[in-house]
């Protein structure tokens, strides 16, 4: 990996070493042997191809398609930048070397960016509908085993923001929590006494249970499932007390309604699992 891919991954907030050891991993599930491209291409023939978008949209995932193709002994040129919204027959990245890595890098590359750069773009249509209310965008933990980083990075390029990373860096305190505890006070205290510094969030499905969480001093709560008029009667009672998730199978054509009413955040799950693959191809010169 080159220095400067290296620090594009560490100021993306990436783990360098981490996403070349992914890549490997990618690489291997295609086994030792091309029985397509070796009988066709000599060791010596080299080849250029071109990355190119075949839709609007935001790109996320450049040096990671990178540093898949480096590990090849591809030599790599990124003409755009994570983040940046592009339009259909933009050249993203170009790439030289042996004819035959460049077709073994090919489907890995483009598997990892077309998937990033899917969940930008459809986190970008959830930021531009809520633009200009005050509430953000934010993601989950319902994320692809072994590419939460990516993942979550990929939201941050479409504008959105990250919710906890793990179990480990953040207390969520859902409806079995609440239900094995017997309150949402006792699950709450039980937290806080462990943890006195940690950041806690509370779920919460009836006025009531927001109204219990504010009474134990909460300063974070999901709004899980409930109507728009209920999330604006919520925002009136905690009056800026404690910031408001609204959760709760989200769609796309609601997020202004649900944004308008006041809740600082939207968390939608389908940033992460359900985002469609962004259409991008790999064109030889």
């Amino acid at each position: 990996m080159t220095p400067e891919l290296e620090g594009l991954l560490a100021g993306a907030g990436l783990d360098p070493r981490a996403v070349a050891d992914l890549a490997r991993t990618a690489l291997t599930e295609d086994g030792e042997v091309d029985v397509t491209s070796e009988p066709i291409f000599a060791p010596e023939e080299t080849a250029t191809g071109a990355f190119t978008a075949r839709q609007d949209g935001v790109v996320a995932g450049l040096p990671v398609a990178a540093v898949v193709c480096g590990l090849l002994g591809l030599e790599t040129t990124l003409h755009a930048a994570d983040g940046d919204r592009v339009a259909a027959g933009r050249v993203l990245m170009t790439v030289t070397g042996p004819t035959r890595a460049v077709l073994r890098a090919e489907r890995v590359a483009l598997n990892l960016l077309t998937h990033l750069s899917g969940v930008a773009t459809l986190t970008r249509r959830w930021a531009d509908a809520v633009e200009g209310t005050g509430a953000r965008v934010r993601d989950t933990r319902k994320t692809l085993p072994g590419l939460r980083a990516l993942q979550k990075y990929a939201v941050r390029c479409g504008g959105g923001v990250n919710h906890r990373m793990g179990l480990h860096d953040a207390a969520l305190i859902k409806d079995n929590h609440v239900a094995a505890a017997g309150s949402v006070t006792k699950a709450y205290q039980a937290v806080r006494d462990m943890y006195p510094s940690l950041h806690v969030q509370v779920e919460c499905d009836t006025l009531a249970q927001v109204a219990e969480a504010l009474a134990v001093g909460v300063t974070s709560i999901l709004l899980d499932n409930m109507s728009t008029a209920e999330l604006a009667e919520a925002v009136r009672l905690v009056a800026g007390r404690a910031e408001l998730e609204a959760s709760g199978g989200l769609a796309l054509e609601q997020a202004r309604d649900v944004a308008v009413t006041g809740v600082d955040y939207l968390a939608v799950g389908a940033l992460t699992h359900s985002a469609p693959a962004f259409d991008i191809g790999l064109d030889f010169s």
